[in-house]
């Protein structure tokens, strides 16, 4: 019998992590655990998940809907990832707080600073930065609010993150998207005459992917707008397919990198980039072809990163705990920082991806 790892990874994270964050912070990574348990939760209807994400939601949004531990004037994107999950408790329970809190997220992206040609800055602690993670965190939230709410579903600056983020960042030569490019040019870890950090960093590029095609799922089908994130999308899972490692089907730490001294095959990148193809094959929005690449990388994937516990409980192994640029570590963005990030197991963002994967490849399945 085939295990379900999605649903046993988070009864994983429910047994673990009561409460899904013991620091009582607001964290994108939560977020993105929340979203995978989510995606179960509509396949399942299985109460114990939607009690899980309420309960957990609820803990940060007071009674008339403000997130007390939520800054605005931070004006961090990451700290908008979380406002999908709100979405979506908004829309299957009509509960009026969890309005208030999402337009608070909005009106962060009114007044968020931006880049000359409209993208917006990483954080305001990093200015005129453009950081691919920034896509996930930012543009889902904000093509699903429109989606959602927005009377005009005026898209076109949603969209417009993408074309800019890619002109600035993509090498022509691999295809692949740089970690982050500088506007200003004058960060120490930006080239001087491009702005370009120096290497291409998996994860990064997992977030990136899956945000296109998040983004696309909240678009109307075959607009225009489908087909200008289409025509990012396709080239670049192209040029990610060239960098696969041969023999395990799955990505690496430093992207181009392969088996380099000091560079490994990475959970998290590798777990979102299945996610991404499952569901781009889902969608419709890639050939039959990319169904059998994301089925042979996920079997992958659990042979290498996915261990049990005695008691059965899911480890997801060898992920990059955190990487960055720049900041108070004066981060470098160097092929030796990059591995020299601690590697860990089990952090959220590798565990929500591997559950996002799970439930995509599941919902493949369904289709064969």
């Amino acid at each position: 019998m085939k295990v379900n790892w999605a649903d046993k990874t988070v009864q994983t994270v429910m047994t673990r992590r009561p409460k899904i964050n013991p620091h009582n912070k607001w964290e994108y990574e939560d977020g993105l655990v929340l979203d995978g348990i989510y995606l179960l939760w509509k396949e399942t209807k299985e109460d114990k998940y939607f009690k899980y994400i309420k309960d957990n939601m609820d803990f940060y949004i007071d009674g008339v809907g403000n997130i007390p531990v939520y800054s605005l004037t931070e004006f961090n994107i990451d700290h908008v990832n979380n406002g999908k999950i709100l979405i979506d408790l908004y829309l299957e329970t009509k509960d009026e707080r969890y309005k208030t809190a999402i337009d608070q997220l909005r009106e962060q992206l009114r007044r968020h600073p931006r880049t000359s040609e409209g993208a917006f800055w990483h954080k305001l602690i990093y200015p005129y930065q453009i950081w691919l993670d920034g896509l996930y965190m930012g543009s889902v939230f904000y093509a699903k609010y429109i989606n959602h709410f927005d009377e005009t579903k005026d898209f076109s600056d949603v969209v417009k993150q993408f074309v800019v983020s890619e002109k600035n960042t993509k090498d022509p030569k691999t295809g692949l998207l740089y970690h982050a490019w500088d506007e200003k040019k004058v960060q120490p870890w930006s080239n001087p005459e491009t702005g370009l950090s120096e290497n291409f960093w998996g994860r990064s590029i997992g977030w990136y992917v899956m945000a296109l095609v998040d983004t696309i799922e909240n678009l109307p089908k075959e607009s225009e707008d489908v087909k200008t994130l289409s025509n990012i999308l396709l080239p670049l899972l192209d040029a990610i397919m060239k960098f696969q490692d041969k023999e395990t089907k799955l990505w690496y730490q430093v992207f181009d990198a392969g088996n380099k001294k000091g560079n490994y095959l990475e959970s998290s990148a590798s777990c979102m980039l299945v996610a991404a193809i499952a569901k781009a094959y889902r969608l419709g929005l890639v050939d039959e072809s990319w169904k059998k690449a994301a089925l042979e990388s996920y079997d992958n994937l659990i042979a290498e990163f996915i261990t049990e516990t005695k008691e059965g409980l899911v480890n997801v192994n060898k992920m990059c705990y955190v990487a960055g640029l720049g900041g108070a570590d004066n981060r470098d963005g160097t092929y030796t920082y990059y591995i020299s990030e601690p590697i860990v197991a089990n952090d959220h963002k590798g565990v929500g991806a591997f559950i996002q994967a799970s439930v995509q490849v599941q919902l493949i399945d369904k289709k064969m």
